[in-house]
């Protein structure tokens, strides 16, 4: 029986949910849930949870400097311990390919774009002219050239919203709630508050809501807060304190999302919401593997 693992090295959140229609189509190719790795960054853990293609995740740091060698032995050894018959990697990154071959894992596939091919398996590789394509079409462009059928381009994501561990105020809520992704990791991709306040009031004059939940980090709470003071509002809830998994919840209970682009508008439209990104510097042509409005 085939054991696999699929490695992606990226630390946002997006850029794995991106990924997540062609971790599923390698599970599906080879009847078998997959394991996973990835950077703990991505909270991959707890927003994964609930897929029934991913067996297990687990966190490497994927660090360079002094770092690369010890972090290639921690890999080393899970594969080793894991047995695994096939090593895929989404991204062009060397360090988990040479971990699976002192490993001795027998199929280590990747896109084999600059030295990794060196490490690989697989004998067609990714053009040094494929560094072009944005990852999505990297991953399509490696399991077309191995025969691995796409099952579906768009992500998927769901939860459970009986968990234990979702905050009793979301389950809770009443009447009709819709949810403001309100920072990013970008500063310069971000709307001002002012523009969050004015829109929530036309809305609310169209009675298209009676809450709105605010997503943003705790680091930009302040924000928040702002929208809060500034517009005089009940109608809006500080979800700064909520972790990724209440942000789901939030965004279950939603009956649509408008945001800046970063996380909780990927998660949104993985789990089939109604998604207004307000992109900024990001190329449209992405946007066709997603359901991003």
């Amino acid at each position: 029986m085939n054991n696999i693992c699929v490695v992606y090295t990226h630390s946002k959140v997006g850029d794995l949910i991106w990924q997540l229609p062609y971790i599923e189509s390698i599970s599906f190719y080879h009847k078998s849930k997959v394991s996973l790795i990835t950077r703990k960054q991505t909270q991959a853990k707890n927003i994964l949870r609930d897929l029934n293609y991913i067996s297990n995740v687990e966190y490497n740091a994927f660090r360079k400097g002094l770092f690369y060698w010890p972090d290639v032995l921690k890999l080393s050894t899970f594969f080793i311990n894991k047995k695994f018959s096939h090593v895929y990697i989404l991204d062009k990154v060397n360090k988990p390919a040479i971990a699976a071959k002192f490993s001795g894992i027998k199929n280590i596939i990747g896109p084999g774009i600059g030295k990794q091919k060196y490490w690989l398996t697989n004998s067609k590789f990714l053009s040094e002219s494929d560094k072009k394509l944005n990852y999505s079409e990297q991953s399509q462009k490696l399991l077309k050239l191995n025969d691995i059928p796409i099952k579906n381009i768009y992500p998927n994501l769901d939860i459970d919203l009986n968990s234990s561990d979702i905050n009793l105020d979301i389950k809770k809520i009443k009447g009709e709630t819709i949810s403001f992704g309100i920072d990013s990791g970008e500063i310069f991709k971000m709307w001002y508050e002012e523009c969050f306040i004015e829109l929530a009031e036309k809305l609310y004059k169209e009675k298209l809501f009676d809450s709105i939940f605010l997503l943003c980090s705790k680091e930009n709470q302040s924000m928040a807060q702002k929208i809060i003071n500034n517009s005089k509002k009940k109608y809006f809830i500080d979800c700064s304190n909520y972790n990724l998994i209440n942000v789901m919840a939030a965004l279950k209970k939603s009956s649509f999302f408008v945001g800046n682009n970063a996380g909780p508008l990927n998660i949104s439209a993985a789990m089939h919401i109604d998604s207004f990104g307000l992109i900024s510097n990001s190329p449209v042509s992405e946007l066709k593997y997603s359901k991003i409005i």
